[in-house]
């Protein structure tokens, strides 16, 4: 392979795959879809954790995942997990004893994915019980009754992993720059989004409610507490790009003048939070750099004006191998 060869293998533009929604709308559709149905099955069988952190999936060098899920009603206790594979195109079920299913992933309307998973999961003795319709969709049509959305495009699959990939790493780093409480990266089914969370540690005002086909008891919840968000969506709800944003709750009244970086992100009134496009971040000499200062910037908005502690909560980025210096 040639030195100009190689540039252009590993170029930002290259890391970042494109992702533009219209070309792969109904297979993002799909998988939303798709998603809930794994993600609800991790959901009926774990604990609450607080703001619903025990129901989310998990980016993964391969695709998604729930993590470690206890079996129940075992006599031999144990654990299985749930994985999309968007490299070879499986979703894969498998258990701490060796037993597996695979599906492979390909064209099939929601309904036939509904009934192949519950099917491999009571093979393999597991048989949750799910709220098996979809949260946070306009539509609320049963999986088991969804012969509508059935579009599987592997190659806009495999682009969509890889830029989550990407967004995981930098929002991992960016992670390390709080000592407060702050949430995993983590994908949220219901919202389809890659998103962390840090807290200011204050109670927060009850939450309106209000999100469609969602218990406004687990809105309230996720909400109880200040939070800065920040995290990344393909796109919909009234925007046709892949984005990446950020939004305070409450959200204080000077949060959406507040200048931030970089000059290609803007606060978006109808969705009430600060927008910077991925095609801002892909297409940059530097989009680690771009996305960081987004993310630093937004949440700088956000603790700023809502009068967070910032001299107690915030730290460097850390360094592999180094510990954080405490004084």
């Amino acid at each position: 392979m040639t030195t100009s060869e190689n540039s252009e293998r590993v170029s930002p533009s290259t890391v970042w795959p494109p992702l533009p929604l219209a070309e792969w709308q109904d297979t993002c559709a799909t998988l939303h879809r798709w998603t809930q149905i794994v993600g609800k099955v991790r959901l009926a069988l774990t604990p609450w954790l607080n703001h619903s952190w025990q129901s989310t999936l998990y980016v993964t060098v391969r695709g998604l995942t729930t993590s470690p899920i206890p079996i129940p009603n075992s006599n031999e206790g144990g654990a299985f997990a749930i994985d999309f594979d968007f490299v070879d195109h499986a979703l894969l079920v498998r258990t701490g004893a060796g037993m597996e299913r695979r599906l492979p992933l390909a064209p099939m309307t929601v309904a036939e994915f509904y009934a192949a998973t519950m099917a491999a999961l009571a093979d393999l003795g597991i048989r949750p019980r799910i709220v098996a319709v979809p949260n946070e969709l306009p539509d609320a049509l049963p999986f088991e009754r969804d012969r509508e959305h059935r579009s599987y495009d592997a190659a806009a699959a495999n682009r969509f992993w890889r830029a989550l990939v990407e967004a995981d790493r930098v929002f991992k780093t960016f992670r390390t720059g709080f000592l407060g409480k702050a949430s995993p990266v983590h994908f949220f089914w219901g919202s389809f989004d890659l998103a962390v969370t840090r807290f200011s540690g204050r109670r927060a005002p009850l939450h309106p409610g209000g999100v469609p086909h969602l218990p406004d008891a687990v809105t309230r919840e996720a909400y109880s507490h200040e939070v800065s968000s920040a995290g990344f969506w393909p796109g919909g709800g009234g925007i046709d790009y892949p984005a990446f944003y950020s939004y305070a709750y409450p959200t204080p009244p000077a949060f959406k003048a507040a200048a931030v970086k970089p000059a290609a992100a803007f606060f978006h009134e109808g969705l009430g939070e600060f927008l910077l496009p991925y095609d801002a971040v892909r297409e940059v000499a530097d989009p680690d750099a771009v996305l960081l200062d987004f993310l630093q910037s937004t949440y700088a908005a956000a603790a700023d004006t809502g009068g967070w502690d910032r001299a107690a909560l915030d730290c460097d980025l850390g360094v592999p191998g180094r510990p954080r210096p405490v004084a």
